[in-house]
């Protein structure tokens, strides 16, 4: 067993300190443009806390970016809608390794899509909330990954 595991826990369990650190840090990925000194002012945090602990908490998903991720869609039959998927993942620069989908059935239709994620440019929820907004998409899930 690690002498350091890590654990899953949710946001609003952990201690103020780290649930802020945790918002200043996806403020700076948001807005780049924003300095350190800015985005704790806006929290409500001091930059020593986010120095303390920014290198030591962070989101599940982002645990998985430059990973392999497999995500499962469900999408409707219709002319264009794997198209707008494919080229939303290629905007946020992810590397679609391997299509499969399903022979669609009362006009729906499985995708699965093996993507590398080494170069997004979005987090991995991110990702997976804008390809639920793709008209035509009306289940996404990421059912695995790998290194």
């Amino acid at each position: 067993m690690s002498e350091d595991p890590y654990f899953l826990i949710r946001r609003s369990n952990l201690p103020e300190v780290i649930q802020k650190t945790t918002l200043v840090t996806e403020l700076l990925t948001r807005r780049r443009d924003m300095s350190v000194l800015e985005a704790v002012r806006a929290i409500g945090l001091s930059r020593s806390a986010y120095y303390k602990y920014k290198d030591t908490v962070r989101p599940f998903s982002e645990a998985m970016s430059g990973k392999i991720v497999t995500i499962a869609l469900t999408l409707e039959h219709k002319p264009g809608v794997l198209s707008t998927v494919l080229n939303t993942v290629a905007a946020k620069h992810g590397n679609i390794l391997t299509i499969n989908q399903s022979l669609p059935l009362q006009g729906i239709a499985t995708v699965i899509l093996s993507v590398d994620t080494h170069t997004l440019d979005a987090t991995l929820d991110d990702l997976l909330q804008i390809l639920r907004e793709v008209a035509g998409v009306s289940q996404v899930v990421m059912v695995g990954q790998g290194s």
